[in-house]
């Protein structure tokens, strides 16, 4: 299972409390000192950031998870995209005081993408000025995260109820409202747990809470609302509670094992959302986030997956790959049928290669248990694969047909940005080209091509490009300058006509002239058509209109050229130099001359491909676009519109609570509350003042806009000398635009072409 969650909402403080809590840590690091277990790369350290997913065997109770620590910052999205491939549940965490964020809905969309059904919500930093339990709930239906979420614990801000009225922001305590109990941390972080009554004259005596405590007349309700959303997923349960007497504690007796099961089938079928909260930071609630895991999220048995008998063949995906100066590469892999031996030999049936298995470990960041065999369901690393990358299938060799078709890959997000890598001598040209492909290898969202000669890296942002250079040096101590940050702009298809004859390609074979034809249809995309991620936004589909896989993936077979041919030429526009995007191609058909190299298929259908598109002229020029949201006071928010406009870009919104989509466009509206139980925001005393009162956090506007990348480029330094250095922005991708013709002129001629 995955930890996800926008930046800063605290993944990595909870994987360490869950390290400590479960006694694999026997004191805890934290994310400001750089010394937590899972942010272990120098660079993680030095910014506070996570950088690349890590995964760590967690043992608690009886059960063992795999946990996936990953990055929150959209430039290494690719990690979360892998990590999200592999993993049969996630826990999604929310900073309670700011809500459901940008990257929330990213990383709840890549969860979608991949068909992780069983989720958790943690509300975190519940200990925070202004974080309300009921409005991040509240805001979990109005950014159509889910809509039916489901609070399994009530907040205890305090045991005093003075606190309460003095808004003091905390959290001492949580109500576990299924297993009817109150756990209770104290000043030094010691817990303990209390069994609540089953009947109002025992709720009378309890000495815990105070009768004047104000979460005291919500309790009942809550459970009550709990067990009855609940029982709308499960025949059986409503059955029951129709057979209760109608006292208002008569949902109190029922056992909390018979809610567990029912709950566990709602949510293996994600037709509820569970909701837990605490504070990672205190470790507060940790100890119910892993009992819930245990108790709901799916097992490896739970998904669909390959009957597993004695010697059922072996098939794993390769969701990662990484180099470490003292093992050589190392692939992570998840095992979906069979148990993988140490020295076996598997086959990759994505580049058709036999491949030899080392040596097998247990993983615990960045520490290593070296292991026999990796069964069924584990998440390890191989040693000593050669050929593998992310998003292989690796299967037993000698194995049926059906064992060896291909598992879902792991699509790259599309680069946006950029920059020209210059070796300082000749002598460092080879050692540069081949540590960029080894980074690529590591990092699938890094691309690598030459242009006119020089080497450009394309990232996924400003920030990527950076850990791309520290990581070319500190990892592979090579000498190179990298040049000025570029934003990767893309062409789309002209409007002029293809010559007849441009389906031939002739050329010397054996000595003898041979005439290759190879007939594509080009076009644009509609409108309202989709690109695939896998070609850069474009359409690729082979004789019988199936859309073709990633160029990568195939080998050997006459279409496998074909297509590298195809994506040879859409690398790079002859008109523009650009990569081409927003183009469906198909292939008609082909003709090759007996005894001629299938190999020639792949040069062939690059000409003619960049022929027909010379033909039609220059196309339209796309550029990236990021959605923004910028936080600031009130004095400087005239002259951060003004800014942003005067940069090209388009506000959308003056932090009205409008919610918007994956393109900056606004969504229809978020989901109705009725039948969704909403803890009273009076439980978390320092969040539900009124929205008018005076405070300095309550003097922040929110600015939600789109804009040119390309604009954004140093857009931390206009911002703080705008807002006197106190704004704060978060920056997402929203896609690539068609520019206007004025535009389009500038970017031809920022790129030499005009």
């Amino acid at each position: 299972m995955a930890l996800v969650a926008h930046i800063d909402s605290g993944k990595t403080t909870l994987t360490e409390s869950i390290l400590l809590k479960s006694s694999y840590l026997s004191s805890r690091g934290t994310v400001d000192t750089g010394s937590t277990t899972t942010d272990f790369l120098p660079a993680e350290r030095e910014r506070g950031i996570t950088i690349q997913s890590a995964s760590i065997p967690v043992k608690w109770q009886d059960w063992t998870f795999n946990l996936i620590d990953t990055p929150g910052h959209a430039d290494f999205g690719m990690e979360v995209e892998s990590a999200s491939r592999v993993v049969d549940g996630a826990v999604v965490l929310i900073d309670s005081v700011e809500g459901v964020e940008a990257q929330t809905k990213g990383v709840w969309r890549q969860l979608d993408r991949y068909g992780v059904l069983t989720r958790i919500m943690f509300l975190n930093k519940l200990d925070r000025p202004g974080a309300s339990f009921g409005a991040s709930i509240a805001s979990l239906l109005s950014n159509r995260l889910h809509p039916h979420p489901l609070p399994l614990v009530l907040p205890i801000a305090s045991f005093d109820p003075i606190h309460y009225a003095q808004a003091e922001p905390g959290i001492q305590g949580l109500v576990d409202l299924v297993k009817w109990r109150v756990w209770k941390w104290d000043n030094e972080g010691e817990v303990s747990c209390h069994p609540l009554p089953r009947d109002d004259v025992a709720f009378g005596s309890f000495s815990l809470l105070p009768s004047t405590h104000p979460i005291l007349p919500h309790l009942i309700p809550a459970r009550t609302q709990l067990l009855e959303n609940l029982s709308m997923f499960s025949e059986e349960l409503m059955e029951e509670l129709l057979g209760l007497p109608s006292s208002p504690t008569a949902y109190l007796q029922i056992d909390s094992s018979k809610i567990l099961r029912h709950l566990r089938r709602a949510t293996v079928r994600n037709e509820i959302l569970p909701v837990l909260g605490g504070s990672a930071m205190k470790d507060i609630g940790t100890d119910l986030v892993m009992d819930y895991i245990g108790e709901l999220l799916a097992s490896p048995v739970d998904v669909p997956h390959d009957p597993q008998v004695a010697n059922a063949p072996v098939r794993m995906l390769a969701w990662k790959v990484a180099w470490d100066k003292k093992r050589g590469w190392m692939t992570f892999v998840r095992v979906y049928s069979g148990r993988v031996t140490r020295q076996s030999v598997v086959l990759n049936t994505n580049r058709n290669q036999r491949e030899r298995v080392s040596k097998l470990l247990l993983l615990y960041a960045a520490e290593a248990q070296e292991v026999d065999e990796l069964p069924f369901g584990s998440v390890g690393v191989i040693l000593g694969l050669r050929y593998t990358r992310t998003g292989d299938t690796l299967v037993s060799t000698g194995g049926s047909a059906s064992n060896r078709s291909v598992l879902r890959d792991i699509t790259p997000p599309p680069a946006v940005i950029a920059a020209s890598v210059i070796p300082q001598s000749h002598s460092d040209l080879e050692p540069v080209q081949e540590a960029l492909n080894a980074l690529a290898r590591t990092d699938p969202s890094v691309r690598v091509d030459v242009q006119e000669g020089q080497i450009l890296a394309h990232g996924m942002g400003a920030l990527h490009l950076e850990i791309v250079e520290g990581r070319l040096r500190d990892e592979w101590g090579v000498r190179f300058e990298l040049g000025q940050r570029r934003v990767s702009y893309r062409e789309g298809l002209g409007l002029g006509p293809s010559s007849p004859n441009s389906s031939i390609w002739q050329t010397d074979s054996g000595g003898k002239q041979v005439e290759i034809m190879v007939s594509l249809e080009i076009r644009s995309l509609e409108p309202e058509e989709k690109g695939d991620p896998i070609w850069d936004g474009n359409v690729v589909l082979d004789e019988e209109g199936q859309p073709c896989p990633s160029p990568d993936t195939l080998s050997g077979t006459p279409r496998a050229h074909i297509f590298q041919g195809v994506a040879s030429a859409l690398s790079n526009s002859p008109n523009s130099s650009l990569a081409l995007s927003h183009l469906h191609i198909k292939l008609i058909r082909f003709a090759l001359p007996p005894g001629t190299p299938t190999s020639l298929l792949t040069g062939a259908t690059a000409v003619i491909l960049r022929n027909r598109i010379r033909d039609t002229g220059i196309g339209p020029i796309l550029e990236p676009f990021v959605r923004l949201k910028i936080s600031v006071t009130e004095d400087s928010l005239g002259k951060v519109v003004k800014d942003l406009t005067e940069h090209g870009g388009e506000v959308l919104d003056l932090g009205s609570g409008t919610t918007l989509d994956a393109d900056g466009n606004e969504e229809v509206g978020g989901y109705p509350e009725d039948g969704v139980y909403i803890p009273p925001l009076n439980l978390s005393p320092s969040g539900s003042t009124d929205s008018g009162s005076s405070g300095p956090y309550r003097l922040k506007r929110s600015v939600y806009a789109l804009a040119p990348l390309s604009k954004m480029l140093d857009y931390s330094n206009r911002l703080r000398a705008l807002s006197g250095g106190h704004g704060l922005f978060e920056m997402a991708n929203a896609g690539f635009k068609e520019v206007t013709e004025a535009r389009k002129l500038e970017i031809l001629k920022e790129i030499g072409r005009a």
